[in-house]
């Protein structure tokens, strides 16, 4: 499989592949594809992984494109304006990444949950209690909201974030979360209550527009229906 990624601003993956090379993705991810493209509708290994990934905001079922009679077509957009980026997954290379974070991947990659061991970190670290897990072996491709930036810690260096801003780091990665020292900070800061602290050794990703963040910006701006 050979891919290219196109756009700026709302980016798409297009990907070439070879006859019986196939494609995943959830229901909604294609964008456009060659003819020969025949499309499968899976639970992918169960109900049980059928409902983690519905767990961790993606659906249930998944649909796999294979490329029949020859060189096939398939191309993937993002839904928020933002970047995708490819990963190669294989055996102690695995991913985690925020919810709904997944986009498509090769057959050989696989999603399931990933807990974060700490109840504070789910309710408090802002990236949720579930986050997704990315396994196997391939290419996988995930779009993060916002421009991206990327960071390689070294064994026990650390980088606080501030809430929804971790879009993805390397399983080898430890995630806490940290209180905002002092009520003054707490209450006038305007940073909130907690801070989200990622541990190395591995890459993290950031990305700089979380969905929440500019859904609060423009609630003011948004007719309640009152006026």
């Amino acid at each position: 499989m050979k891919y290219e990624i196109k756009g700026e601003t709302l980016p798409v993956v297009i990907c070439h592949l070879e006859q019986g090379e196939k494609m995943i993705t959830e229901g909604g991810g294609m964008a456009w594809m060659s003819p020969n493209m025949k499309m499968e509708t899976t639970s992918n290994g169960g109900i049980g992984k059928a409902l983690g990934r519905m767990f961790s905001s993606e659906k249930m079922f998944q649909n796999v494109y294979t490329a029949m009679d020859g060189e096939g077509m398939i191309a993937f957009a993002s839904s928020f304006p933002g970047s995708i980026r490819a990963f190669e997954i294989a055996p102690n290379q695995e991913m985690i990444f925020q919810k709904s974070a997944f986009l498509a991947s090769e057959i050989g990659v696989s999603m399931s949950i990933h807990f974060n061991k700490k109840v504070g970190v789910g309710f408090f670290g802002g990236e949720g209690f579930i986050m997704q897990k990315i396994s196997g072996s391939g290419i996988a491709f995930a779009e993060f909201d916002g421009h991206v930036v990327e960071y390689e810690l070294h064994s026990g260096e650390r980088l606080v974030i501030d809430t929804g801003h971790l879009a993805a780091m390397s399983a080898s990665c430890h995630m806490d979360i940290q209180t905002v020292p002092g009520l003054k900070n707490k209450f006038l800061g305007g940073e909130g209550f907690f801070n989200t602290v990622v541990t190395g050794p591995g890459k993290v990703w950031l990305q700089t527009m979380p969905i929440p963040n500019v859904a609060g910006a423009l609630r003011p701006y948004i007719p309640t229906g009152n006026s």
